[in-house]
């Protein structure tokens, strides 16, 4: 039977940019070929090669609509069309303990130094899993299309992740549904839909954030530097300089919006590169939660977002993103059942190697959600231990 489906204003893209930047060299996997046997065994061998190598890569014929993709982008635009007194209900109770359900205003994250009065930009709306583990208590432009969110989610589920999870089985000869087993949609994980709006910065936060040194990744502020570093930016970018982390699950999916923004850093030279939005594709990249259980084998690559270039500088940028992870209970123990991570030597991951207890995904969750808010903004800026055994930093 079809999801009903209410009426909702447009929503228009920007124009590309016409600037010319130094975009990241990603590979592009065709699950038109997962079909097969041949097909996933030629996927999961260029998927592998693309999470050791970049951790990025973008996906085409996943079999989700651009329509679908639109109506998503506009029931996020009708969220954040609301007073902000009413987006305030939904705050999560237990933001301060790493909950993350719900709406994250903007002005969560204050400036390492206190004195500027700077605070981030970015609004988060995120909805969680429809696994009868969670409370859908929602505003009403999400509320009346809750079915069609449902079911645009559970298509993320079987016709991305679960493929993608397949492919990354294969290459590590284990069977085809070993990574499955870990984020089945019915079981309670951490997985959730995120819409994000980044407001534009009005031109006395850009002055008073010439004071600044920046902040965490997927929240910027802005720092003057009076000559262009020879980092491949375009000079309008000289002027902003990003913290950056990882995502902790397993995969994040990113849709298509074409306001250039997003970075990642090449693990190879460790420059900043570009990702290009890519008509009809989604970008995704592995995470933590991979890379631990893999012992390193797969990278959780260190991204940012920055300013987008001056000829998309009068737009708010709207983000529609999926973050998949495995079960709640999980232990992000090296998987000790891959012939390939015991013939490569990756056997063991930071919390094995240091003798420290192995946590469990909802424990990884809650403690670098902690961590992100509160743990790398202060005086000083250090690394400091997310868990016991796994010191992280703020990546500049």
């Amino acid at each position: 039977m079809p999801v009903p489906v209410p009426a909702l204003g447009s929503f228009e893209y920007v124009a590309e940019t016409k600037e010319h930047l130094p975009w990241a060299d990603l590979v592009t996997l065709d699950l038109s070929l997962y079909a097969t046997p041949k097909g996933r065994k030629e996927l999961a061998k260029t998927l592998i090669t693309a999470v050791r190598e970049k951790g990025f890569f973008y996906v085409r014929n996943f079999g989700v609509s651009q329509e679908a993709v639109n109506r998503q982008f506009a029931i996020g635009k009708a969220f954040y069309d609301l007073p902000l007194e009413e987006k305030l209900r939904y705050v999560p109770d237990n933001f301060d303990k790493g909950g993350f359900n719900g709406y994250m205003p903007a002005g969560r994250i204050i400036s390492v130094d206190p004195n500027t009065g700077l605070k981030d930009k970015v609004e988060v709306y995120n909805i969680p899993k429809f696994n009868g583990d969670f409370t859908h208590d929602h505003p009403a432009p999400v509320l009346r299309n809750l079915p069609e969110i449902e079911q645009f989610v559970r298509d993320l589920q079987t016709k991305v992740v679960e493929p993608l999870l397949t492919l990354v089985a294969i290459a590590l000869e284990l069977p085809e549904d070993y990574l499955r087993k870990m984020h089945q949609y019915e079981v309670k994980s951490e997985d959730h839909i995120r819409h994000v709006h980044e407001v534009l910065e009005t031109p006395y936060e850009r002055q008073r954030a010439a004071l600044e040194l920046g902040t965490r990744a997927h929240r910027y502020i802005y720092v003057h530097i009076s000559s262009a570093p020879a980092t491949g930016l375009s000079a309008f970018s000289a002027f902003a300089k990003i913290a950056s982390v990882s995502d902790l699950g397993s995969f994040t999916l990113l849709f298509r919006q074409p306001v250039a923004g997003l970075q990642i850093q090449d693990p190879m030279t460790e420059e900043w590169k570009w990702v290009k939005p890519q008509n009809a594709t989604l970008t995704v990249n592995t995470c933590d939660a991979l890379q631990l259980l893999t012992g390193g084998y797969v990278r959780s690559t260190i991204h940012r977002v920055m300013p987008p270039p001056k000829d998309q500088q009068h737009v708010d940028r709207l983000g529609l993103l999926y973050f998949s992870r495995p079960h709640n209970d999980v232990k992000l123990a090296t998987i000790q059942d891959s012939p390939v991570l015991q013939r490569e030597g990756y056997i063991k991951n930071p919390f094995e190697a240091s003798g420290n207890p192995v946590p469990t995904m909802e424990e990884w969750t809650f403690a670098k959600q902690k961590w992100q808010r509160t743990g790398y903004l202060g005086p000083q800026r250090a690394s400091k231990e997310v868990l016991p055994g796994f010191p992280e930093k703020v990546y500049t």
